[in-house]
């Protein structure tokens, strides 16, 4: 396997300012580099601007503007936003630079030699904002883009072709071999259908308008922007040492665009003369970000604009529920909701809270220094939680390496969880009571904060600024990467006894419930978030058009009886209600949320199988040997394919539930009345 890890991201195309969607793309892209690089290898991360095309020579015109003007003032907003969320790009590539240019019409010279561009004319629908043409059956009734539902516009020109028709079979014998080519599966089934289809060849010059890059020996015409825009990711790296990089590891793009970057790309770069070794190994295609089920976008004039977020919460609080709260692959939907309530959780709850717990023993108790465990005290919970720790550690970097952070994170928290429980069954408040037992406190403080310094390891591709800080409190220097060693927590006993600590400052905010009203209040989010355009988003004066979201309805009024329906008595008696024992628990594949049981009633058949939303809350190996309060009665239905038997019940947020259980010992299958 190569020692070096190269990352892209989509170039962002430059008609307005970044939004929360390109911040999840770049964020998700420096956290795979971050999490390489501090497994030792040499990494290269580019980000950059799409600055040609005819939307962009519309909208600079609109403003009153000359193209380059225009193109200057947005790009700089894209490269000054992500230093402030904490990404670390080591090029930013803009499609206007000369380098970038000699690139391109380098690789349009090679394609032509090849014999693989002819001219020829064409027509059809076009759309501006997508800079593409669609077949009818791809539009909307309305005869709308199916992805932006603005107007086309029907295009007759002539230009230039690429013979797109003669790489159907090579791409589809790449696919075959190398079915790591386009991420995830279902998106590599759709491009191999779609390849299946037939490949026509492709328009790839306009003379229509001159902001682009000119054609060869043909300056009436300019390169199609795609032509123009993939070219990047070999420009920024065809010159002095960066060569070594090629091909890139990992290219991530939204899944509008993965077509582009699975079948024009890999087809213009054979052409060019590259051989299948020289591709790019992946092809990742992200879902959307959405505000309430509406797709996250500029065009669509629903963004929220990332810096004021991080301004706000933290950097290293926002891209953490960015990697933590969406599976890369699947569509993912933002509130201000769902934000706050990660930070309170999985941040402040959990890992800070067991940091703010724990220095305190140390300081009191072992002069602010890390105590010294004694091995000869170990109990069956030392092993057990060093036993967890080696399996978490493992399972994060497996969750990194097939390109799951949101896994990877969760095990991270999962740990923090797992030792607060320990710290909660250790007792350590009792332990400090008895000077006899002082040996056998520190073997219990020092095994808590061994676990900070694992968790400070396997977060900090998502927190930097924040797992740094919990170092410092650890009295330990800053994560810095170093090519050919590995810094992951690969064995225990990395913090040093009789070292000093530095307790500071909580390291996340305890958001209340009376911070949160503010909060939502100073975003302008409804109770229903369904007010989310941030002002502060767009920075030229938006126009209106049949996109501007309606103003929603008004909700219905609550009942007089305070929010809650009555039912008779003879309704509730129909529900049934047992105690079950949980015998095994597993996460259902691709689901956060989703737990498949095996859950026994008593029942002469045997455990009943129930799918339970309760993930977020609940590590399965948490729930094995409980007891749980289960609707028995319920009708079977499925949940992503698995049929569930059955309704546990609990109380709270999504990611905050507790189970229902009792006080007392009963047998499985004891009626709940």
């Amino acid at each position: 396997m190569s020692n070096r890890f190269y990352v892209t991201t989509p170039i962002y195309y430059v008609n307005d300012a970044p939004h929360l969607g390109t911040a999840y793309t770049t964020v998700a892209a420096d956290a795979f580099a971050r999490q390489r690089s501090l497994r030792g290898m040499e990494t290269r991360f580019l980000t950059g601007t799409d600055e040609h095309g005819l939307k962009i020579d519309r909208s600079a015109r609109e403003l009153g503007l000359e193209p380059q003007a225009f193109v200057d003032q947005i790009s700089s907003k894209f490269r000054d936003a992500w230093p402030k969320l904490l990404c670390e790009p080591s090029d930013f590539i803009r499609t206007t630079e000369p380098r970038h240019k000699k690139v391109a019409q380098d690789l349009w010279e090679r394609c032509r030699a090849n014999g693989d561009i002819f001219e020829g004319e064409h027509e059809g629908w076009y759309c501006v904002s997508c800079e593409q043409f669609y077949p009818e059956k791809d539009l909307t009734e309305e005869k709308l883009c199916p992805i932006h539902k603005r107007a086309v516009e029907w295009t007759k020109e002539t230009g230039y072709f690429f013979r797109l028709s003669r790489y159907q079979d090579k791409l589809l014998e790449h696919y075959e071999k190398h079915p790591e080519f386009v991420q995830p599966e279902g998106r590599r089934n759709e491009v191999i259908s779609f390849v299946k289809e037939g490949l026509k060849d492709l328009s790839i010059s306009r003379t229509t308008f001159q902001w682009g890059i000119p054609v060869p020996n043909d300056p009436k015409h300019v390169m199609y922007v795609w032509f123009d825009a993939l070219t990047n990711y070999l420009s920024a790296v065809s010159g002095g040492p960066e060569k070594r990089f090629w091909p890139p590891t990992l290219q991530l793009v939204g899944k509008d665009i993965v077509r582009f970057h699975a079948i024009y790309w890999p087809a213009f770069l054979l052409s060019a003369g590259f051989g299948a070794d020289e591709l790019p190994k992946t092809v990742f295609a992200h879902g959307f970000l959405t505000i309430n089920g509406q797709k996250m976008g500029k065009s669509l004039r629903n963004t929220v604009e990332p810096v004021r977020l991080a301004e706000y919460f933290g950097a290293g609080e926002v891209r953490y529920f960015l990697l933590r709260e969406v599976a890369l692959g699947q569509d993912g939907d933002f509130s201000h909701k769902k934000l706050i309530s990660r930070i309170r959780a999985d941040l402040a709850a959990t890992l800070g809270n067991l940091l703010n717990r724990t220095l305190p023993f140390a300081v009191k108790h072992f002069d602010g220094a890390v105590p010294k465990p004694s091995a000869e005290l170990d109990t069956d919970r030392e092993r057990a939680l060093r036993a967890k720790t080696r399996s978490l550690v493992d399972d994060a970097a497996a969750a990194w390496d097939a390109l799951e952070p949101h896994r990877a994170l969760e095990c991270a928290i999962a740990l923090a969880m797992e030792c607060n429980g320990y710290f909660d069954a250790r007792a350590p408040w009792s332990l400090a009571k008895d000077p006899a037992r002082k040996d056998e406190l520190a073997t219990v403080i020092y095994h808590v904060l061994e676990v900070l310094r694992v968790c400070s390891v396997l977060l900090w591709a998502a927190l930097p600024d924040k797992c740094d800080a919990l170092r410092a409190q650890l009295g330990l220097d800053p994560l810095h990467p170093v090519i050919g060693v590995d810094k992951w927590p690969l064995e225990w006993g990395g913090l040093v006894a009789g070292s000093k600590l530095a307790p500071g400052a909580p390291l996340f905010r305890n958001i209340t419930k009376d911070d949160e009203a503010k909060i939502l209040q100073d975003f302008g989010v409804t109770d229903g978030e369904t007010k989310v355009t941030d002002t502060k988003a767009a920075d030229k004066p938006a126009k209106a058009d049949a996109t501007t979201p309606a103003t929603p309805s008004k909700p219905a009024e609550a009942p007089a009886t305070g929010g809650s329906t009555t039912i008779a008595f003879d309704d509730f008696a129909k529900v049934e209600l047992k105690l079950g024992e949980v015998k095994s628990a597993e996460r259902v594949p691709k689901s956060d949320k989703l737990l498949k049981l095996q859950v026994d009633l008593g029942e002469p058949s045997g455990p009943r199988q129930i799918i339970a939303g309760i993930g977020l809350s609940y590590q399965p190996e948490q729930l094995v040997g409980k007891k749980l309060v289960i609707v028995a009665n319920l009708a079977p239905r499925k949940l992503m394919g698995h049929e569930s038997h059955g309704m546990v019940l609990a109380c709270g947020p999504t990611d905050g539930l507790s189970i229902t259980t009792i006080e007392k010992d009963q047998p499985a299958g004891t009626p709940v009345k």
